[in-house]
């Protein structure tokens, strides 16, 4: 069979968890309400049940009850092995983050306790070996660990086709060993072909439905993600995260009403106290989609809103290591908000949270030179792209050296804006086209500025609006719907005198906003004008 590709998909979404620390008792949840899973294991009668829910809530990226479950059906049964691979299994997160040096030694002591105890049935010495090859080595890349799983579970899932854990979980690390460079997504679609067939199966699989929202979280490939997405909520109402997800797949496809409510119902199922621990960051990432898609559709007030209840989270109500996490988000809500509002000058005035880690520093300055670049001041913009440098530096000489590749994208776009302050056109669009063809194939976050439509933009100010319009155009193909590029594309066309494209256009942005005048951005207004007097520019 083939070969697993290594690579590291060290986020699939961005960290993907949000909760309260207020926490009560009560009952705990019923299995309907976190999704449906059948894991046979050969330990004790009573294991089973408390097994099951843990694999359920494994599937939803909620590690920390998961693990909850698993060590006390290690405490009924001591000799269950399984337990302890259930245990080995929270410690990988891909959805935001790579195992640390202490994850790493923990995962190894409780696979080499499992398989001292010697599971009863080949199956599941399976599961277990697999999953040490990903624990294994003390200075082994993360890549080389999710390629080396990947093939494990390869392995388990030809042997045992019919075993339904085996599809999601081979399909997750498929996933997970994904191939940056591969422009194909071979991994990707291939993890789509077995977790349809498993959600066809198992309609009520949690991780069938998660894991190909995660598949589908690309412009290319969202499509086939929306079936899943509208299933996922359905199967797991209790966990905040299976609330939010469907939203991934919404945000790309630009169904904003479908992305708000789905994140509102995300951020109070994480809110809701109850016997189930839930860390804030389900919160913040629920806020910050919310953020985006108000922005979309010009409702500035509620987004400005998300801003605000931002600064009531505290680092102590997040789970442990996630502390850069929320200075992460201090930074991008204003930037974002900024940028999107197109306010310049507010974007060349913010401030960083004072020690806070370089990259979300970085965010700042990036903004900046944003910002600095449209107003022309080639000085502050200049000024900015040093000070981005010099944060980008520091990530890489840090502790965490990996997230310095993900800030590739925002370096870019900010020399890119500086180029084109200082008069250097050409560079400036030779800085943007290669990153706007990258994420053409791979996508970019789904709450950030694409970066093609910052390349019409430009073009735009140059007065190349046909150029301008061609790349609006494009844009739209991998970001549909939003308000700047709908507004980008119209105005292009009028200029270009393409009146029934401008028509088209503002109609769309108008539509989306609802026309109900409770939105302050000038560009509606001048959509409403365009319209009323028939189209003439």
């Amino acid at each position: 069979m083939k070969t697993c590709m290594s690579f590291v998909a060290l986020l699939f979404a961005l960290p993907c968890f949000f909760q309260n620390p207020t926490e009560t008792h009560r009952h705990p949840m019923p299995a309907k309400d976190i999704g449906i899973v059948s894991f046979p294991i050969s330990c004790a009668p009573g294991v089973q049940k408390r097994f099951n829910r843990g694999v359920a809530l494994l599937h939803s990226y909620w590690y920390e009850e998961a693990e909850k479950q698993f060590e006390k059906a290690a405490t009924k049964d001591p000799k269950c092995s399984m337990a302890y691979w259930g245990e080995a299994m929270t410690l990988h997160r891909p959805a935001y983050t790579q195992p640390s040096e202490q994850d790493l030694q923990q995962g190894r002591t409780l696979l080499q306790k499992a398989e001292a105890l010697g599971a009863k049935t080949d199956r599941e010495r399976a599961y277990i070996t697999a999953l040490a090859a990903l624990f294994a080595g003390e200075k082994v890349d993360y890549e080389q660990r999710a390629a080396a799983w990947c093939q494990g579970m390869e392995s388990v899932y030809s042997a045992y086709p019919e075993d339904h854990e085996a599809a999601a979980f081979y399909a997750l690390s498929l996933l997970v060993s994904q191939s940056d460079h591969d422009r194909t997504l071979s991994n990707t679609r291939k993890a789509i072909q077995i977790l349809n067939r498993l959600l066809e199966e198992e309609p009520n699989h949690p991780g069938a439905a998660h894991y190909l929202i995660h598949a589908a979280d690309n412009p290319n490939l969202a499509e086939l993600g929306l079936p899943a997405a509208r299933r996922y909520a359905q199967i797991a109402p209790a966990v905040p995260h299976a609330l939010h997800m469907p939203s991934h797949i919404f945000a790309r496809l630009g169904l904003w009403q479908e992305d708000i409510q789905s994140n509102l119902a995300s951020l109070a199922a994480a809110r809701q106290p109850s016997s189930m621990h839930v860390g804030a960051e389900n919160q913040v990432h629920a806020m910050e989609f919310l953020e985006y898609a108000y922005l979309q559709i010009g409702l500035n007030d509620k987004a400005r809103e998300m801003i605000e209840e931002l600064q009531h989270v505290r680092k102590e109500d997040l789970n442990p290591g996630l502390e850069d996490y929320l200075d992460w988000h201090h930074a991008q809500f204003p930037a974002r908000y900024a940028l999107e509002t197109r306010n310049w000058k507010e974007a060349l005035v913010l401030q960083a949270s004072p020690g806070s880690e370089a990259r979300a520093q970085s965010v700042i300055y990036w903004a900046r030179a944003i910002g600095a670049g449209h107003l022309g001041d080639a000085k502050a913009a200049r000024d900015a792209v040093e000070q981005y440098d010099a944060m980008a530096l520091a990530v890489r000489e840090g502790p965490h050296r990996a997230r310095a590749k993900f800030m590739e994208t925002n370096r870019d776009e900010a020399h890119a804006r500086v180029a084109f302050a200082e008069g250097k056109n050409e560079e400036a669009l030779n800085l943007l086209r290669p990153v706007a063809d990258q994420q053409d194939s791979f996508g970019k976050g789904e709450v950030e500025l694409p970066a093609r439509e910052m390349l019409a933009d430009m073009l735009l100010e140059m007065g190349r609006v046909q150029e301008a319009l061609a790349e609006y155009e494009k844009s739209a193909k991998t970001d549909p719907n939003r308000f700047n590029g709908l507004y980008g594309a119209a105005r292009a066309a009028e200029l270009a005198n393409h009146l029934e494209k401008a028509t088209q256009y503002y109609t769309q942005l108008l539509k989306n906003c609802g026309e109900n005048g409770r939105s302050p951005r000038p560009e509606l207004s001048h959509a409403r004008s365009f319209l009323s007097e028939g189209g003439r520019n």
